[in-house]
């Protein structure tokens, strides 16, 4: 289950601090204010996660983008802070961190992927509450991986800024923002 810490609400600026002061370095989240722990997990759920960002980074110009795993917030400001399981940086948005040292990681504008791995104690709340919130910040595609059903559900933003949702059991996914971009679940879920 996702930890919840604080009864009352959290400010944006009291939340950042927070994160900054914890000096055991675990990692946060902000939902709606509340203060919640994004609790460890398993060796397969972190094993996939890697190997998907590691899958991804290959096809990637390195010089363009940069994947990140379990790091880094992607906000709704003033009312939630997630730290997504893989999402995809472009380089232009890390470096206009590179001058801020000692603040944390943060991209306020819509990325190009990111993904939420199922999970027993969060998969409601990656659902029912990050996904609608990713797509508020207007990220260009937003994936679930379930390794239970052995299924990727992907969200993809139109011009129109409404999302069209398909569900993947076998073959390859053509990422839509990131072209010339493939995930092939059989080498995913092997």
């Amino acid at each position: 289950m996702v930890g919840q810490v604080a009864a009352t609400r959290m400010s944006e600026a009291e939340f950042l601090d927070f994160v900054l002061a914890d000096e055991q370095g675990r990692t946060w989240e902000l939902w709606e204010g509340e203060l919640r722990e994004k609790l460890g997990m398993s060796a397969n759920h972190n094993w996939r996660m890697f190997y998907l960002g590691h899958l991804l980074q290959l096809q990637l110009d390195v010089d363009k983008y940069h994947v990140r795993v379990n790091a880094g917030f992607l906000p709704r400001p003033e009312t939630s802070y997630y730290v997504p399981d893989v999402a995809v940086i472009p380089v232009e948005m890390e470096r206009e961190q590179d001058h801020l040292p000692g603040s944390l990681e943060l991209y306020r504008h819509p990325l190009s992927l990111v993904v939420e791995r199922w999970s027993p104690s969060t998969g409601r709340y990656d659902i029912d509450v990050k996904l609608a919130d990713y797509q508020r910040r207007g990220d260009a595609e937003i994936w679930r991986l379930h390794p239970v059903e052995r299924t990727v559900r992907v969200w993809t933003r139109q011009p129109d800024g409404s999302y069209t949702e398909t569900l993947h059991r076998e073959g390859t996914i053509r990422l839509a923002a990131l072209l010339d971009v493939t995930i092939d679940l059989a080498v995913l879920f092997r």
